[in-house]
């Protein structure tokens, strides 16, 4: 009966054909990982009926491939599902009423944000049940005496980025992706992005969260309270979870009141030893006005510029950082920017650099560092790569790639938040060969392995890495996180084929 159902959805031969062309420049993702699909049940139209019943608005229930299609598929071009329905609850108890059938069903579910991703964490696989949480986007609270923002968690974060700068406050969390991911999807990878330098994670960011568990049970920890010391901190478990303990619905999150200064420095170096000065002289000299501290290799300005259609804002160097600050006092603010800039051009660390304070200007030295993915996955293929490294060896990674596949790829590129110790790797070109990727993978988590790294530095595990979990966790800890999701999901219907192997 379902297939009969999704056969009468009437799609104009002219978009099925470009559906279909596009998906096939995609393979599988069952096909290309091997994975075999788990023992869930099959969806029928009696299934369907009930999420009619549960979702009785207009366009709460997507069918067939000409719907679906922008739901099987990431931005990045890594993975391809063949989920056939996607469900958009707009408040907790909807989801908790999917869930609840779901798993009364073991019907797999795949948790879908702002597919903003780059493991394949909230693709589906099979024909997993895809709940998009696009329309749970409403802002319910924005207290300026406390500084706290609570709202749902299908909110775009550039959308509250907005609100919140109407109340002089701004969000903790900041990323090239905020026009379109959403703050659960954010708490779900734990996302770094460019802020975390100056107000840190999202542990501690997120006074409380509510969530929807397998069976539909909804656990409450919510809290507007900076100071809730009340036995086991269970909110944590759910931000980093990527969908495989519950489905985060809303959020509290503690936001900074904004500053009203900004300056930005974009510096040239010729060696990386000089990077690392650099970033310690502006952690002494900058001190409590610094927010972030960002490294661009050649390459990564380069295809940037090219990307852009921009002029080079310096001339050519090995290194490029760009150094951010923001406070309160304008005058103290630039005068400790100008007696920096000065310091570490005067003493040789720095070979030039330029600065800005005015909104065009700074924009365009940021875009210089944001549109670096863009620029790289504007080849037809780009592997990226997430790290944390010790800062003595954060680079050395890509110069290692580009003695291994330099030769057969068009980009080998490092840049990241160097603040954090969080490198990015992107590998791109024209054709993604097989003698490529076995020479990347797993390479790069040997590397990161051998240097106590973390094969993951703020994008999650996802579809992609869970083979290379053990790199940066032990046995033993792998093995608690299994019993908590058998504990927390025993028919292990969320977020299947992600995170745990």
């Amino acid at each position: 009966m379902l297939n009969k159902l999704l056969l009468s959805i009437r799609v104009p031969r002219r978009l099925l054909g470009g559906i279909n062309r596009y998906l096939h420049e995609i393979p599988l993702s069952k096909d290309r990982y091997g994975i075999k699909r788990a023992p869930f049940s099959s969806i029928t139209d009696k299934d369907i009926q009930h999420f009619q019943n549960i979702l009785p608005v207009q366009n709460q229930i997507l069918l067939g491939p000409e719907e679906t299609t922008g739901y099987n598929r990431d931005y990045f071009r890594y993975v391809r599902g063949l989920g056939t329905i996607v469900l958009k609850p707009r408040t907790t108890n909807e989801v908790s009423a999917i869930l609840g059938h779901c798993n009364k069903r073991r019907l797999a579910v795949s948790i879908f944000g702002g597919n903003t991703g780059v493991c394949g964490g909230s693709i589906p696989v099979f024909d997993e049940i895809i709940v998009s949480m696009e329309l749970m986007n409403r802002i319910e609270a924005i207290d300026e005496y406390s500084g706290i923002l609570v709202c749902q968690s299908g909110c775009v974060l550039e959308q509250l980025e907005e609100q919140l700068s109407a109340k002089r406050m701004i969000m903790p969390l900041d990323l090239g992706s905020k026009g379109s991911c959403q703050l659960g999807g954010n708490l779900a990878t734990n996302a770094g992005g460019i802020r975390l330098m100056r107000y840190g994670n999202l542990h501690g960011s997120v006074l409380g969260l509510e969530a929807v568990i397998a069976d539909g049970t909804v656990i409450d920890l919510m809290s507007n309270f900076k100071k809730d010391n009340t036995g086991y901190h269970l909110k944590r478990m759910f931000i980093g979870s990527e969908g495989t303990l519950g489905v985060i619905t809303r959020v509290a999150i503690a936001c900074p009141t904004a500053t009203t200064t900004q300056n930005v420095l974009f510096l040239g170096m010729e060696s990386y030893e000089a990077v690392l000065r650099t970033f310690l002289e502006s952690k002494i000299r900058l001190g409590e006005i610094l927010t972030s501290c960002e490294l661009i290799d050649r390459v990564s300005l380069e295809v940037t510029v090219e990307y852009l259609k921009h002029a080079a804002p310096i001339g050519n160097f090995p290194f490029y950082m760009l150094l951010e600050t923001t406070g309160n006092k304008k005058e103290h603010d630039d005068e400790k920017v100008r007696e920096f800039l000065e310091f570490a051009i005067g003493r040789g660390i720095v070979a030039d650099g330029v600065l800005a304070c005015e909104p065009s200007k700074v924009e365009k030295l940021w875009q210089l560092r944001e549109r670096i993915p863009a620029a790289t996955y504007s080849n037809n293929f780009c592997l990226t790569y997430d790290l944390s490294l010790p800062l003595e060896r954060f680079y050395d990674i890509v110069p290692a790639m580009r003695e291994r596949v330099g030769h057969l790829v068009k980009v080998v590129c490092g840049f990241g938040h160097i603040g954090d110790s969080n490198i990015h790797l992107n590998i791109a070109g024209d054709v993604l060969t097989n003698e490529v990727q076995q020479l990347v993978d797993p390479f790069v988590y040997e590397f990161s392995r051998k240097l106590n790294g973390s094969v993951s530095a703020e994008h999650g595990i996802g579809l992609l890495k869970p083979k290379y979990l053990s790199y940066s966790k032990s046995a033993e800890a792998i093995a608690l996180m299994k019993q908590l999701k058998v504990m927390m999901d025993p028919k292990a219907i969320l977020n299947p084929y992600k995170v745990l192997v």
